[in-house]
Formats: structure tokens, sequence, C-alpha cells
């Protein structure tokens, strides 16, 4: 590629410093928002340094939750971030992982498209990653397109994606690509002062790379005062109002308009050559009722993975959503299911609270827990969403105690045994890979009129994500209606039970799909807009 050539899009790249887990997604997501406009495409890639193709077959307490698009890609976290943010519908091949990259350099050495060239890390890999990052601009016809590194600059794993990014700036014009550096500055409790040390170093790091960072966000307990953002901007050759500020938030669906109070969209325009005009009145409307709800309701969320929350991260914010359009406050109550045996223990459990989530997960693990909830629940007009897995234990709960079907259960859990209400989908019994095999993306659901699902819908077919290798055995499809169990939502084969619910109860109903995954601020998810309601109900 010839130096400074003119590019046909924006490129904004966010990095991070000192340490992980300060919220580059976040970050990355609200400069989304910021410069969102009807007259203009944005496109959000993530570039992380693992190995693994994926994070499909990574723990979840380890790497937080597995956000899946419609495309069937199972991908990071942050993604979520974006699409929650900005409306936007993302794909597989934005994630781009160091296994990704090294696969398809490998896959090219092999059929010999390198005419038997040393194959090296600069150029070939560092122009693999640039090619990719362009094809996903070119493909979609991006006007502006956002690029999180992940980890932290100067880690060894990421250098590659560094190297590339630093390449694109000399490949382009300078108005063509804008770096945007992530920093975190400390207050000390002793003396009360933020610190710029470590943005100093960081920054240093950065530049060593050969990379000057455009602007500095400062992750910190406050908003940055005015002496720290002209120490730093010193030590970093840039102006005072480019170094910006990125504190702690009652909801981080705030920091969007932290930027704008700092005026980030100009500052970004100017420093793009581009002509914005953002819209936040509907998202600042939004902020204020989760800032300042009128309600509040005590939702239980029944799970294994409950040690860390990021592992139902979709869920926590679908709730969000839906609080923030019934102006209420959402109290999430994280209750661990392997820690409950007994009824005693169940009444206590859920004493105050108003509504309960089973969401999806994997193996036997905490699930007769999970049964004893959804009985009790059932029993006790709790209201109940359930989730993936918390449609199918809510299938062998029913299947337990009002079919009578004795040791009912799920093929996960007990292959052996002759009561599979729950079984393995016939396209999955041969499958030996963990990896992207699941049934993943996207599908349809015819949903029944008369029902719950398509009071909430509003319509007769409904498109939601999905991710399981199980579902409801229909060879018991028959007995399970004859005893009032409403399959309210069918596959369009009508061989896949997609939707389930209750008549006589004030909201019970289970989706096979995950609706979290398409939930946003703007347009939350119809199941969880009605179990806020519903939960309100309860406490009125």
């Amino acid at each position: 590629m010839n130096l400074n050539t003119k590019s046909d899009r924006k490129w904004i790249f966010v990095s991070g410093g000192v340490l992980s887990g300060l919220g580059k997604g976040v970050v990355s997501a609200s400069i989304g928002r910021i410069l969102k406009d009807k007259n203009k495409k944005i496109v959000q890639i993530k570039c992380d340094g693992y190995l693994n193709i994926d994070p499909g077959t990574m723990n979840p307490v380890e790497h937080g939750e597995v956000f899946v698009l419609d495309d069937g890609g199972e991908v990071d976290l942050d993604f979520g971030h974006y699409e929650r943010f900005n409306d936007i519908t993302c794909k597989f091949d934005w994630n781009l992982t160091s296994g990704k990259i090294f696969k398809s350099v490998i896959d090219k050495e092999r059929r010999g498209d390198y005419l038997g060239k040393t194959v090296q890390m600069i150029p070939h890999v560092t122009n693999e990653i640039k090619d990719k990052w362009i094809k996903i601009g070119n493909d979609e016809n991006a006007d502006i397109v956002i690029v999180e590194l992940g980890g932290t600059a100067g880690d060894i794993e990421m250098s590659l994606f560094f190297e590339a990014a630093r390449q694109m700036a000399l490949d382009f014009d300078e108005k063509d690509t804008c770096f945007c550096h992530l920093t975190y500055v400390p207050v000390l409790s002793s003396v009360g002062e933020q610190k710029s040390k470590p943005t100093q170093q960081s920054t240093r790091i950065l530049q060593e790379i050969g990379i000057s960072p455009d602007f500095i966000i400062g992750r910190s307990d406050f908003i940055l005062d005015e002496k720290i953002k002209e120490k730093i901007a010193l030590f970093s050759n840039l102006k005072k109002e480019n170094i910006l500020s990125n504190p702690n938030l009652e909801t981080v669906y705030e920091l969007p308009l932290i930027f704008e109070k700092e005026n980030f969209s100009k500052l970004l325009s100017k420093s793009l050559d581009l002509k914005i005009n953002p819209d936040l009145n509907k998202w600042n409307e939004l902020v204020n009722s989760i800032k300042s709800p009128i309600n509040t309701v005590n939702i239980a969320i029944c799970g294994k993975y409950t040690e860390l929350q990021d592992s139902y991260i979709s869920i926590k914010e679908a709730l969000v959503h839906a609080g923030a359009h019934n102006n209420t406050k959402i109290n999430i109550e994280w209750i661990e299911t392997t820690d409950i045996n007994r009824k005693s223990d169940l009444k206590r459990v859920l004493q105050n609270i108003n509504a309960v989530i089973i969401p999806g997960g994997f193996g036997n693990r905490g699930t007769e827990g999970k049964i004893e909830v959804i009985r009790y629940i059932r029993e006790n007009n709790i209201p109940f969403l359930g989730i993936c897995l918390g449609l199918q234990l809510a299938v062998v709960e029913f299947a337990r105690n009002v079919c009578s079907i004795e040791n009912a259960t799920s093929t996960e859990f007990d292959s052996d045994s002759k009561n599979k209400v729950i079984d393995i989908m016939d396209e999955q019994k041969d499958v030996k890979d963990l990896g992207g095999t699941m049934r993943l993306g996207s599908y349809t659901a015819n949903i029944s009129k008369d029902t719950i699902a398509h009071s909430l819908y509003d319509q007769v077919k409904v498109h939601e994500r999905h991710r399981h290798r199980y579902e409801v055995n229909p060879n018991y499809h028959e007995v399970l209606k004859e005893e009032g169990l409403i399959l309210s939502g069918m596959s369009p084969d009508k061989k896949l039970v997609e939707f389930i619910e209750l008549k006589n109860h004030p909201y019970f109903i289970a989706t096979q799909a995950h609706p979290e995954l398409k939930s946003t601020l703007e347009n939350p998810a119809p199941l969880f807009l009605g179990l806020v309601k519903a939960a309100l109900k309860k406490v009125n």
C-alpha cells in the first residue's frame, strides 16, 4: 500500500494501558454512540491476543459471558456493549483473535499463496490483520470503523495487532486514523489526589511502539480535575482538551453523556474531518430513568456462575433496559442453586423476591436446586422467565410434578434415564468437537396467538438467538400439552419447542432462545419488559 493514501472510511483505534479490565469495550461502544448519525454507518471490531479461534469453549468464570451473534458467531462479551449502545448487528468476522489470524496465515502458506517466501510476523501476519480490517470496512461499506485492541499496551500477545495499527496510521492520510488510549488514574486515599504517573508510563510504552495517542481517556473514581489534565497533556504532547474523563458512574450508559459534556464528538470530528450530528435526547431520558427511578423490584437470577457476574452480563443489562422503560430500579439477587436443597431454604431465599430468572448454562451441577426453585415459583405465583436451560428445567419440573412422569430428566444429566423429556437434538448426536458446533445464531419461531409470547412480541414470527444442543423431546409434546403446558412458540417445522408458558399464572414463560442477546437500551427485549411489569404488579 502507498503511504498516506486517502481511506474510504475513518479508523478509530481504542487501546488500554496500566491494567486490564478498565472498560475498553464500554469506551469503544460509547465512542460509537456519540458518533452515531443516521447518515453514518459504524462498524466495531474487537481484537484479542488469545490463540482460541473464539471464546466459545472458554469457561465463563474465567473469560466472562460468550456473546452469540445473529450469524452464529460466538464472540467476546464486548460485542454485547457494541450492540446494546449502538443498535447495530455485529458479525463473527468482526472478532479477530490471534488464533484466527495465525490459522489464516498458515492455511495460506500451506496452499502456496506466499509463492515460496519466508513467512514472517512482519509483514505477513501484520498484513493479514490489516487486510481483514480493511475487508470488513469494505464489505460493510462503513463510514467509521472502531477497532478495540484487547489487553494492554506492551502485552506480548497483542504486539502484532498494535504494530498493524501503527502501520495503518502510516498507510493512510493523517485525517483518516485516530488513536484513543484508556489509562488508569488512581486516587490515593492517603492524600486524596489523582495521580498521573501510571498514565505517563503507559503513554510512554505506547509511544515506544510507535503510536502517539490523539486522545487519552482517564479511568478514575472521579471526573479528572484540571490540574491532572494539564499534567497528563504535558507528558503526552497533547492539548488539555484531548484528555477526557471516564469516572465511576451509576450506569455505564451515562458515559456517552460524560463524553459529550467534554465535547468528545466535536474533537473527534475535527481530528477525523467528519461531519456528525448525534442525537442523545432519548438516550439522556433513559439514563435519567435509570438514575432516578420511581419504582423498585427485586429479581433473582438463579445460576451456577454467580461468582463472576460478567457470566450473565447480557441478562443484567436486559433488566436495566426493561427497568429504564418502566422507570424501575432492578435489584438483582444472585442465588447459587447448588446451595438449595430444602423447601425451607426456598421460602427464606425467595421471601422478598418479586420475579425469578433461570438463565442458560451447561452441566448437572445445581440443576436440582433450579428445578426446586421452579416448582416453588410455579406453585406460589412468582413471575418467572426461563432462558435456554431455564426452559428445559421448567419442562423437567412440570413433567415430574404435574404430569407425574417419574424421574423425568434430561439426557445431559442422565443419559440412561427412561424418561428423557429433554433430549439431544438429532443433528447434534454425532458431533464430537465442542467449538462452534451447537445450534447457534438467529432462528425463527412461530408464535401462537392468544398467548403471553404473542402479547409481548405482537408478532406471529419472531427471531431470537440460540446456543444449545438439547431440546424438548418431541415424544413428550402431547402429554405436556394435555396437562396444561402451553407450547406457545415452535420452530417453523413444528418439531422444536421455542416458547412455553402457563395460563393460570401471573407470568410464567420460558424460551429456548437467549432474548437478552438482542436487548438494547433503546429497544429492550419483550420478555424482560414483561417480567419487570409482572414484578411491579406483584409489588403493588
